[in-house]
């Protein structure tokens, strides 16, 4: 099944903003799986499977921080593709993407140095307003292979898939994202008194849901 032109384009539309919020702008966390798998499993009128794949992608990304110069994945526009395809029936690129541009947007900087450290007001303001839309087309390339892939890949997932497979795939795939959310989880809270606390936390937590069920 090919999806409409307008789910297409809202997908990428959609997707585009999740790219450009990772870095660039608004930052309002909506390039989190979690959030942008939902909403587009929204758009394609199927909630339920934006929100798993949303809640399999957040922990596999769980602990990775977009700063400095520090490489990473993008997973926002993956996540879009991802629900695309399950819907119906890639990260690696949007991580070659952003170091692409970091290299363009300081080769830009550097050509417009002077005219920065002189106070030029439409220097400053051609820079960052050039950094986001170069952001916001590459977001939306990302977002357009990711569907491309995902459209290419949907029949071969469909076909070469039984059933039995198919369950063990998402065991798999389910067991490697909790195993890299604990593992994030541990880095993150570190050893001593805050891993005590951590672990106190968890088990009330899991007492407190079995109480109540």
């Amino acid at each position: 099944m090919i999806l409409p032109i307008e789910l297409l384009i809202a997908l990428v539309v959609w997707g585009t903003f999740v790219g450009v919020d990772l870095v660039s702008l608004p930052q309002m966390m909506i390039a989190r799986p979690l959030v942008a798998g939902t909403v587009a499993g929204a758009i394609l009128g199927d909630i339920p499977t934006g929100l798993k794949l949303g809640v399999v992608f957040e922990l596999l990304q769980y602990d990775i921080l977009p700063v400095g110069a520090v490489r990473y994945p993008e997973y926002g526009p993956a996540t879009v593709a991802a629900v695309a395809t399950a819907h119906a029936s890639a990260g690696l690129f949007g991580g070659v993407t952003i170091n692409v541009l970091r290299r363009v947007n300081s080769s830009i900087i550097h050509n417009a140095a002077a005219r920065l450290e002189s106070g030029d007001p439409s220097a400053l303001v051609r820079v960052h307003v050039g950094g986001l839309l170069r952001d916001a087309l590459r977001a939306a390339v990302v977002t357009g292979f990711g569907l491309v892939l995902a459209w290419l890949a949907r029949p071969l997932l469909g076909g070469a898939l039984s059933v039995r497979g198919a369950v063990l795939l998402a065991v798999a795939v389910v067991g490697t994202a909790l195993a890299a959310g604990a593992a994030g989880t541990l880095r993150l809270v570190g050893r001593g008194p805050n891993l005590a606390w951590f672990a106190a936390g968890l088990a009330g937590g899991i007492g407190a849901t079995i109480w109540l069920r």
